[in-house]
């Protein structure tokens, strides 16, 4: 098995630990985006108390990437094994 093959089927068995990962950055962004309104409303009740608050408040935003990979990454496990269905399916 080479070692693409081997990756996936590593990443398909833990899968279940990758929307974990993804519904803890979602709920992540809701602090993000009472932040952000706060900003965008001008109301200065949570935005521009602090600036290291306003810095991890920005940085969360950051975070998103690592969801949006994790998402592609299910998509792609979850085509790739449909195909391989398809394949056994119409083999047998």
């Amino acid at each position: 098995m080479n070692p693409w093959n081997k990756f996936w089927n590593w990443y398909e068995n833990k899968i279940l630990g990758s929307i974990v990962i993804i519904a803890v950055i979602q709920f992540i962004q809701v602090p993000h985006m009472v932040w952000n309104a706060d900003i965008m409303l001008e109301a200065g009740i949570v935005s521009r108390v602090h600036p290291v608050i306003d810095w991890f408040l920005y940085g969360v935003d950051l975070i998103e990437i690592i969801s949006i990979i994790n998402v592609g990454m299910i998509m792609f496990s979850l085509i790739k094994k449909k195909r391989n269905e398809k394949k056994l399916s119409t083999k047998a």
